[in-house]
């Protein structure tokens, strides 16, 4: 075992593998789910232009210095936005951006499946069957089964949400989501077998 490129890990060179092992050290952090910063960003400037009264917009650099992000990554966050349906450009000398319909219209589901795709999607499989053409787990994978799943319940909640919504401090925002996931509270219960009708489970 020999020190390799790999930032904090370590390199098989026997010959049994063809191509390399990488071991993590305990110092290397594996990171787990998360959203791209091309969703959070894109999120958080529609979100800006969301405060705009009736009539204003607001230009590329202008959403730039509210939101500390370069004016090269914002123009392409717009472009995205504009090409999702989300916002429209405004012409003249203090024209910009502006969103194209009301905030309450606006699903936050559908903004982020516009700015990174979906978590789980039909081809996910595709993408990830290894060495060979077809995933060895193509028939019967109860892989499959989780992150779809998990698609499902991220789609119940996200598709409940609005831009609206997001216009309120974090206390509000807990209410909201009480409310976006109360339909959720009997299907987590349920995958419980050992909760009887009569048990309290500590978690809900």
């Amino acid at each position: 075992m020999t020190r390799g490129p790999f930032a904090g890990g370590v390199r098989r060179t026997d010959s049994a593998p063809n191509f390399p092992l990488y071991i993590p050290s305990r110092h290397h952090k594996i990171e787990g789910m998360k959203l791209s910063a091309q969703e959070e960003y894109g999120l958080r400037c529609l979100l800006h232009m969301a405060k705009l009264e009736e009539g204003q917009s607001l230009s590329i650099p202008e959403i730039s210095r509210a939101e500390g992000l370069s004016v090269p990554n914002v123009a392409k966050l717009m472009r995205l936005l504009r090409l999702g349906g989300f916002v429209e450009s405004v012409r003249g000398q203090s024209g910009g951006y502006t969103l194209s319909r009301p905030a309450g219209e606006i699903l936050v589901g559908s903004v982020l499946d516009a700015l990174g795709g979906r978590f789980y999607n039909p081809k996910f499989c595709d993408r990830h069957a290894g060495l060979e053409r077809i995933c060895t787990r193509s028939t019967d994978c109860a892989i499959r089964t989780l992150w779809s799943t998990v698609q499902d319940v991220l789609d119940s909640v996200l598709r409940r949400v609005t831009l609206r919504d997001l216009l309120c401090n974090e206390k509000d925002m807990a209410i909201v989501l009480e409310s976006a996931t109360s339909h959720l509270l009997p299907l987590l219960k349920g995958a419980h077998p050992e909760n009887s009708a009569n048990a309290k489970d500590p978690l809900f």
